[in-house]
């Protein structure tokens, strides 16, 4: 079967999602930004006249490389799962293994790598969603479409948040740290290691396997190696989930902005409902002012400091503990203004959130999930664990994981 480089470079930095109009932030021209040059091409498999979805066989070749026989697998289309402005996902049954898998079909324009593919295959974690491998397909119109083909989770965080919020109940506290606790570990991981920003996360893109309780972050899509001093695009990231440097125009942002998303998402877990509803994107500015209060000065300095002129009525900060129930446990509000803090420096890593008291419960040596079953794994740390204080170590790693491993880590003796 035949194979179809792509071209030299990634699109500008636009993203397939279409947002609300910015009034305080326009989205930039197109610029062209050599992001993620790679001197590789991408190469696979083009599967050709491929235009319906639903039934449909997918025949396509891997292997072949480094002396490995090539291969035939077929996919069938069993049904569309997602759809969205990039394209759709499907899911569908692989026919030599019975292996069912989430397909990814996106427009490929054949002037550009695709910058998705590219860092998917960057990334290999427990927590991120794991590209088995990928091919071309072509339509009779002769459009050229990347086929994304990852493992297949069941269900997302917006579809278990819709499931109590119908039966009008709050979702337990151990899923609530267990689903929040994998979200920063995932994140910890993307973070420190290829150096992605998701820049999209919400729980329509947190994966939630409904046996293991195990989450995987997905669609990376709108993501990003940030470069320090390269101007990235500050319309990005779905509105409710938005930092609000991204609303006052930012574009040389960090990782921090899926701190906040992520924080966001907390609350929406222990709420029931989005913390910071905006109807539009200055509104969504007047929902987080009604919790934080007005930015000062100095706070919208260190958001954009080009935007140093405007002006907001002065509202004072809601307290947090009166924004959450009153049962709510004080480890959780701490988390949570921990995270939704306006200056992006001053909000905790992934990492750092990871070892929060917040989190001890899931670190006893005898914690299960209700059904009485084993926690899915949540210590096998590698990589991002790199330029970590043995304090935080200490506090990442359990007593018991240590034992049982064998791991040593310098002060790791007294917690």
């Amino acid at each position: 079967m035949a194979s179809f480089p792509l071209g030299p470079q990634h699109p500008p930095d636009n993203t397939h999602h279409h947002h609300d109009p910015l009034t305080l932030a326009p989205p930039p021209p197109p610029r062209r930004h050599p992001e993620m040059d790679s001197d590789k091409e991408m190469t696979a498999a083009v599967v050709e006249g491929n235009d319906q979805v639903t039934g449909h066989i997918i025949s396509t070749t891997i292997g072949g490389k480094n002396g490995e026989p090539k291969r035939t697998i077929s996919y069938m289309a069993e049904r569309v799962v997602g759809t969205g402005s990039f394209g759709i996902v499907f899911q569908a049954k692989c026919l030599e293994t019975g292996e069912t898998v989430a397909i990814k079909k996106v427009l490929q324009d054949r002037r550009y790598k695709n910058r998705e593919l590219q860092l998917m295959r960057l990334m290999d974690h427990p927590n991120v969603v794991c590209l088995k491998h990928c091919f071309f397909s072509t339509t009779t119109k002769d459009e050229l479409f990347l086929n994304l083909v990852m493992e297949y989770v069941p269900e997302t965080m917006y579809r278990v948040l819709k499931h109590y919020s119908n039966a009008n109940q709050r979702m337990p506290l151990i899923y609530v740290k267990l689903y929040t606790y994998q979200i920063f570990r995932g994140l910890a991981y993307s973070h420190a290691v290829p150096g992605v920003c998701h820049r999209d996360v919400k729980p329509q893109n947190l994966l939630v396997d409904p046996l293991t309780h195990q989450v995987k972050l997905c669609d990376f899509g709108s993501a990003k190696v940030l470069v320090k001093g390269e101007v990235n695009i500050s319309y990005i990231c779905s509105r409710y989930y938005r930092a609000p440097e991204l609303i006052f125009g930012a574009t040389e942002y960090t990782t921090s902005i899926d701190i906040w998303s992520a924080g966001c998402v907390l609350a929406e877990l222990l709420l029931g409902q989005p913390l910071f509803p905006g109807e539009n994107a200055v509104d969504q500015l007047v929902e987080i002012i009604k919790v934080l209060g007005t930015p000062t000065r100095e706070e919208i300095r260190c958001m954009n400091p080009n935007y140093t002129d405007f002006r907001f009525p002065q509202i004072k900060a809601h307290p947090w503990h009166k924004v959450f129930q009153k049962r709510m446990p004080p480890e959780a509000i701490d988390l949570a203004s921990r995270l939704l803090q306006y200056s992006p420096s001053l909000r905790c890593t992934a990492l750092e959130a990871c070892a929060h008291p917040f989190f001890d419960e899931l670190r006893e040596p005898n914690a299960r999930l209700p059904n009485g079953r084993p926690l899915p794994t949540l210590f096998n740390f590698k990589q991002e664990l790199t330029g970590a204080s043995p304090e935080l170590i200490n506090r990442l790693i359990p007593e018991h994981v240590r034992r049982q491993t064998g791991l040593s880590f310098p002060h790791s003796a007294g917690t």
